[in-house]
């Protein structure tokens, strides 16, 4: 397994007010419109998982396989090209400021690491910035 991790942000927002925004998949229907359509397409999610194709690679299918109120959050592939898990991180820093790391643990075939490598920490880099920039109180 190759793991990833991404820079932690910090968030001003409280750790049970991040958890609740990532931990309920339904609320990917506030940042649908930040999906960039030429890269993903067939985006279905519900409570649990979400399912989407990305050119070139086909249909992904993420689950959320453990929740650690407020803590951690743990995701893990369906039905990917490769198997990996996705860990998101919440601290709390106070009442209305908290700290967030994405880490990916991949099973990388390793004639394809070269070429993948570079393409998924820029993913999680730009996730990261993504979710520290969402809207987590009210």
């Amino acid at each position: 397994m190759t793991t990833f991790e991404s820079p932690v942000k910090t968030i001003p927002a409280s750790q049970e007010a991040i958890f609740n925004k990532l931990s309920d998949l339904n609320n990917l229907e506030s940042v649908k419109d930040r999906i960039p359509q030429d890269k993903i397409s067939d985006f279905e999610y519900d409570r649990d998982s979400v399912r989407f194709s990305v050119s070139p690679v086909g249909k992904i299918g993420l689950r959320i396989i453990e929740r650690e109120p407020s803590k951690t959050i743990k995701i893990e592939s369906e039905d990917a090209p490769m198997k990996f898990n996705l860990w998101v991180q919440i601290v709390s820093l106070g009442e209305n400021e908290s700290k967030i790391k994405l880490t990916v643990k991949a099973d990388i075939p390793i004639f394809i690491k070269p070429m993948v490598s570079k393409p998924l920490q820029e993913a999680l880099d730009k996730m990261v910035e993504m979710l520290a920039v969402l809207p987590y109180n009210g």
